[in-house]
């Protein structure tokens, strides 16, 4: 089985990604809306703020979760005993960023929102009409006004040899927030894991937008769009000497939406973030 990417402007295209969705947790389009050089900006730029001493007097608020995390506080994904060889920056429009490199991330931030939101339209006009009984609200809405919504700068430094046994750049799990969106980075990686228990590398043409579901959607859709595991593998051979960024949107619904009978998406993060030793 193989991920096809969908053209955003095909006549089909909502319903084959949103069937790419539900038959695999992720859907991948080409000729989407982002603009390349934006992305590619944004990934020169963070590769010279993660290789500077900078990088430092950013460190993130305990509190708000914005900010810079060093590889020793990096995530270990659930399951898992070794941290992800990885360190990030957490950027909201309310939170701490360098001033050199806060337009485009705002602008990056803003065009990805608008095109999440038309995403989340198209799930939603594909969506069974007895599971559509379960969203407490439109599902774009749910993200309308959300200063939850988190764009992250991933990197995953060059491989020296010495890391922890075990220890992979971002090891198996699921995202939390409704669907992330995410370009295919500068370096390949990134892994689903299918159905059937094997793993299938997910297309990494640059151009490529990657777009899979979180678990909140999972919750509100009541299992019928699956939160699929995934995970970046380590490089091999030459590519180890290669640094990757990665630039992940995680669209969350505002703390107050209802989910299902169990959640809010606020009691449903703050469940998840516990579990990840992050709060």
């Amino acid at each position: 089985m193989t991920l096809e990417a969908v053209d955003y402007h095909s006549p089909n295209a909502a319903q084959d990604f949103v069937k790419s969705l539900r038959e695999t947790g992720f859907g991948v389009l080409k000729n989407h809306p982002i603009r390349q050089q934006l992305v590619t900006d944004i990934y020169q730029h963070w590769h010279t703020f993660f290789n500077s001493a900078d990088k430092h007097n950013y460190r993130y608020n305990v509190g708000t979760q914005d900010g810079y995390f060093p590889a020793e506080v990096s995530e270990t994904a659930k399951g898992h005993t070794q941290k992800d060889i990885k360190e990030y920056f957490h950027y909201y429009p309310w939170g701490q960023c360098p001033t050199e490199y806060k337009a485009e991330l705002a602008q990056y931030y803003q065009e990805a929102n608008q095109l999440a939101e038309e995403l989340l339209g198209w799930i939603e006009q594909y969506t069974p009409a007895d599971i559509a009984g379960h969203y407490s609200q439109p599902l774009s809405s749910m993200i309308e006004n959300s200063d939850q919504t988190l764009l992250r700068v991933l990197h995953y430094p060059p491989l020296k040899g010495d890391e922890e046994l075990g220890a992979i750049r971002a090891g198996a799990h699921e995202d939390i927030n409704l669907i992330t969106i995410l370009p295919a980075a500068n370096e390949p990686g990134l892994q689903v894991k299918l159905k059937d228990g094997h793993w299938m590398d997910v297309p990494c043409d640059f151009g490529n937008l990657i777009v899979n579901i979180g678990d909140m959607l999972q919750e509100a859709s009541a299992g019928y769009f699956p939160s699929t595991s995934h995970r970046v593998i380590n490089p091999e051979g030459t590519d180890k000497t290669k640094a990757r960024i990665s630039l992940p949107l995680f669209l969350h619904p505002r703390p107050d939406v209802k989910l299902s009978e169990r959640h809010t998406a606020g009691s449903y993060l703050h469940e998840r973030l516990v579990e990840l030793g992050v709060l």
